[in-house]
């Protein structure tokens, strides 16, 4: 008698697996497992496009299979405990299904449409799952803070109808894998507030714009030329609109489109342009390659390079794409002289308020700890500044616009402003095109990088007034709006714009 009773105390694995703590977590584990499956199968299915769905597949649903797991060995080992304190000839009660019989049949049919109706709504919430992980919503606003200067930034820029994931990833499974790699990390670095202030640019490893951008945007087809207009104000007491129309040379790299030359010769359509930077944000450009179509090697240096040959060897040249001049195309700061600006073109702004130019750019220019004192000292500057002008319409309209001008460009928080970021394209307030077109790029055979400016553009007019006062087809000798002399010849614009007060 002793001999039977023994083994009904200590059963073996499979008996011990009939408790409440491992059916939940068998259950836990397996809806963790199967939702897991459907989130890599709809991933799959759509081309892994989607990497931050990642996120949720290799991070969030283990976790919960492993948890699931984690509770059936919990199970396991109370239930052997608490058999083994079973009085002697005692028998554990166990789960018994008798189809015979009709209370049991019963219970099995529901049992069995709730697991198909918990499947089901599991399935449907990992697709839901998936949509909401390909919006822009969750790419921005899930790390709000983090995100946020990208996010609102991307929201008043040209591609503010273009995914995230276009631009940044793109299609291939063999980017979708590395997508998972970065976005475990970053997902590390926001739970334990490890990201850097602000976040670090250019992305190392984006894509390269031949993959991204030129799936929207055809580099063949850029020929010929393009007008801009340019509308500036002086930070004189009137504010006074200086205008510069340019008749940008967009050029283009395809001769069955249009003549070789202008700006978009620099795509590599048919010549191939290499460089080496020297700092982490590309903005020192000491070395440079052009290869053309003939396979013809020309290299430029620049005067007071400290490259040595063995550190150009070592190097790796980054070939030029359309991020190195276009490097902020959807999260752009403006700069406060650059918004005030546009600010004012646009009637935003009052021109006639005194020195509202001068004293928005100084406002917005200030170091702040935190936005909200940032909006509080711009009210009280501007407000303190026009306290006794009669249009007091025209000065709320002028700080509500200064502070909106912050709010959609400045982030303390994150230490994000314009100085964070420079801007490539052209080359007032950054080196930009002067990077390389410096005029101190030289070859071995005593050819330059030229950095006259009808390289790029001519002046069609400039002057005074929204539309400017001197207007020439054949284009003009630039005229800078404050007389200093011939000094503008000699010194590049950066030296004296820096974008703030």
């Amino acid at each position: 008698m002793n001999g039977p009773a023994r083994s009904h105390v200590s059963p073996g694995p499979r008996r011990l697996i009939h408790n409440t703590i491992s059916t939940v977590g068998i259950i836990l584990a397996a809806s963790s497992f199967f939702a897991a499956l459907t989130l890599i199968a709809i991933d799959a299915a759509r081309g892994f496009a989607n990497p931050y769905l990642g996120i949720l597949t290799y991070l969030v649903a283990p976790v919960f299979l492993v948890g699931g797991l984690a509770l059936v060995v919990l199970g396991l080992l109370v239930e052997r405990r608490r058999r083994r304190r079973l009085a002697p000839g005692e028998v554990p009660k166990h789960l018994r299904i008798d189809f015979g019989n009709p209370r049991h049949q019963m219970a099995f049919a529901i049992w069995s449409m709730v697991v198909f109706a918990f499947l089901l709504v599991t399935a449907i919430g990992s697709y839901r799952t998936y949509n909401f992980t390909e919006s822009v919503t969750f790419c921005g606003r899930t790390c709000h803070t983090v995100m946020k200067p990208e996010y609102t930034a991307y929201g008043l820029s040209p591609h503010a109808r273009v995914a995230c994931v276009q631009c940044h990833i793109g299609p291939g499974a063999d980017w979708f894998v590395r997508s998972k790699l970065s976005g475990t990390y970053q997902v590390y670095a926001t739970l334990f507030h490890k990201y850097p202030k602000p976040i670090p640019a250019p992305v190392k490893n984006l894509r390269p714009a031949q993959q991204t951008c030129e799936q929207c945007h055809w580099p063949g087809a850029f020929y010929g030329n393009a007008e801009r207009i340019e509308q500036h104000y002086l930070e004189d007491e009137a504010s006074t609109a200086w205008t510069i129309r340019l008749l940008l040379k967009i050029g283009g790299g395809d001769p069955v489109r249009g003549r070789v030359g202008g700006i978009h010769w620099h795509m590599n359509i048919a010549d191939k342009v290499e460089y080496i930077a020297t700092d982490s944000a590309r903005q020192v450009i000491p070395w440079v390659r052009i290869t053309d179509r003939a396979g013809k090697t020309t290299i430029y240096q620049s005067e007071g390079s400290t490259l040595t040959p063995a550190q150009v060897d070592s190097a790796q040249p980054r070939v030029m794409d359309c991020i190195d001049c276009h490097n902020r195309p959807s999260h752009d700061y403006l700069a406060p002289t650059t918004a005030v600006n546009l600010s004012l073109s646009t009637g935003r702004m009052s021109a006639a308020l005194p020195s509202i130019k001068q004293r928005a750019v100084a406002a917005l220019s200030a170091q702040y700890p935190s936005t909200e004192v940032a909006l509080r000292a711009i009210a009280d500057s501007l407000r303190g500044a026009y306290h006794d002008v009669a249009d007091s319409a025209a000065v709320d309209q002028a700080i509500a616009e200064a502070q909106q001008v912050y709010l959609e460009n400045f982030f303390p928080e994150m230490d994000v402003s314009w100085r964070a970021y420079p801007d490539n394209i052209g080359h007032m307030i950054f080196p930009g095109c002067f990077r390389c077109h410096d005029g101190e790029h030289r070859s071995s055979d005593g050819r330059v990088v030229s950095h006259a400016c009808a390289v790029c553009h001519i002046i069609i007019g400039q002057g005074i007034g929204p539309e400017s006062e001197t207007i020439s087809p054949q284009g003009l000798e630039f005229r800078h709006p404050v007389d200093i002399g011939g000094a503008w010849t000699e010194m590049a614009c950066t030296e004296c714009h820096s974008g703030g007060g």
